[in-house]
């Protein structure tokens, strides 16, 4: 199984941005949790951050073809208006996806309450830091492990 970890804007800074909401770990500690994540689900995780709307895109359409099996999606500021990464996700509905969120959302800025990506996820994981991200590789385990 192949899981697609994609971290948008500013996830690079983790560490270093606004501590006392993302938490003192950096991007490295979150992909040293997530490869150590796969290697107890037999699954090959794979890594991908960028600050730019269009990379994020260009990795989900590349994942149709490379056999990735489910996507993990942290959009970062993107969530909230990236209708371009919503029609990316939602262009096919043959993998589970779960978008994750370090904070808690829909108790910050109003603005950050509105996710206009989740309604393509099959699921969303808010506020429970980096461990987010684990449960959601679980989920996308648990797909195939029921299928």
């Amino acid at each position: 199984m192949k899981i697609l970890v994609l971290n948008g804007p500013n996830l690079n800074f983790l560490g270093i941005r606004d501590r006392k909401i993302y938490g003192s770990e950096d991007y490295k500690y979150l992909t040293d949790l997530i490869a150590k994540k796969a290697v107890e689900l037999k699954a090959e995780a794979v890594c991908f951050q960028s600050n730019h709307e269009g990379d994020l895109i260009d990795r989900i359409q590349e994942a149709y073809s490379d056999g990735t099996d489910g996507i993990v999606i942290n959009p970062g500021a993107l969530t909230h208006y990236s209708y371009a990464l919503y029609d990316a996700l939602g262009s096919y509905d043959t993998i589970p996806m779960v978008e994750v969120h370090i904070s808690d959302i829909n108790s910050r800025d109003e603005f950050r309450r509105t996710s206009v990506t989740a309604p393509a996820c099959d699921r969303q994981i808010v506020g429970h830091g980096l461990n987010g991200y684990l449960e959601a590789m679980e989920f996308i385990a648990e797909f195939y492990k029921n299928k």
